[in-house]
């Protein structure tokens, strides 16, 4: 017998909640939560409400926590704030002065450069492979790694979610499929094309099918954990071990960041990035391999230090 019509409706809520949970990325609901948390242990501690928050309640948070904080974590902090609202049928207007302004101040008396991630050029990227030892497994797969993350300007959550079936060999190189990426929340997904390098040392086709070889694996997850006994485990591994191997790599080739341009996983898409740019790349050709929806965007990703110190008006006739 169909279920009665209490019951269905009940179901429906549940589920559209469920849903409502997953219209933001599972790192992003983390940080929204955790944000969330900081603001209502702060309410409690100066007896203000935070649920519903007046805009000179939130404008009072971020003053105290404005010389403490990155601009982006402040913005972020309101969005979880207005989000929280947003859930629990209470709408926030982030517009309002005491919450802009207060922004604005921040930003004009404190706030500093954004860091970017280091651009890891083709140079960089050869001493990386040059220190994965591929006698041994972890070696083969750090090398497959970096040259796919740097080949294909991928973020280190779709290198972790890459599955054998998403590979498809072709002629001069391979196809990824890429189910869901940061900019498909939709799931759409997209197809990748990675060519074949010109140096075997280097060509990220065949460093793929070195791994796999030699790994024995032939369907599951891409990339997976490889114990100290060298045996490779059948979980992929989470988007932190990609930070945690190219730390590794990049400390044992001697590779070093800046304050302001450390190294991370990010740093693989800026050096694709800058050096497709170099090598003369149109931004429509770059954007549809890095997936940009923004040419603004894409754009930062350009480090100019990278970019070489001959000017522009060299190229105007004179």
């Amino acid at each position: 017998m169909d279920m009665k019509w209490s019951e269905r409706r009940k179901d429906g809520f549940n589920l559209s909640q469920e849903y409502q949970k997953d219209a933001d990325a599972e790192n992003t609901i983390r940080a929204y939560e955790t944000d969330w948390k900081a603001f209502e242990d702060w309410c409690e501690k100066n007896s203000l409400q935070a649920l519903p928050a007046s805009g000179e309640t939130v404008g009072a948070y971020l003053a105290e926590a404005g010389e403490s904080y990155a601009m982006a974590t402040l913005r972020r902090r309101v969005a979880a704030i207005a989000r929280r609202h947003r859930h629990e049928g209470m709408p926030m207007d982030v517009r309002q002065p005491a919450i802009r302004e207060t922004l604005r101040g921040i930003a004009r008396n404190h706030a500093a450069p954004p860091k970017q991630s280091a651009a890891l050029a083709t140079e960089e990227i050869r001493k990386l492979i040059e220190v994965c030892d591929t006698s041994d497994l972890a070696g083969l797969r750090d090398k497959s790694i970096i040259l796919m993350g740097f080949a294909g300007a991928m973020r280190r959550s779709e290198i972790v979610a890459l599955d054998v079936s998403n590979v498809r060999y072709i002629e001069d190189g391979m196809q990824i499929i890429i189910e869901r990426s940061k900019t498909d929340a939709e799931a759409e997904g997209t197809v990748l094309t990675i060519a074949s390098g010109s140096s075997p040392e280097t060509c990220p086709v065949q460093a793929l099918k070195d791994w796999l070889k030699e790994a024995r694996i032939s369907y599951g997850p891409l990339y997976r954990k490889v114990d100290r006994w060298g045996r490779v485990h059948e979980t992929p591994l989470v988007p932190d071990a990609i930070r945690q191997i190219l730390k590794k790599r990049s400390d044992m080739a001697g590779l070093k960041g800046s304050l302001m341009e450390p190294i991370s996983p990010h740093g693989l898409r800026a050096g694709f990035v800058t050096t497709a740019y170099r090598g003369g790349a149109l931004d429509e050709e770059i954007m549809g391999h890095t997936r940009h929806k923004s040419l603004s965007t894409m754009r930062r990703y350009v480090r100019r230090s990278k970019l070489g110190t001959k000017s522009v008006s060299k190229k105007i006739g004179l």
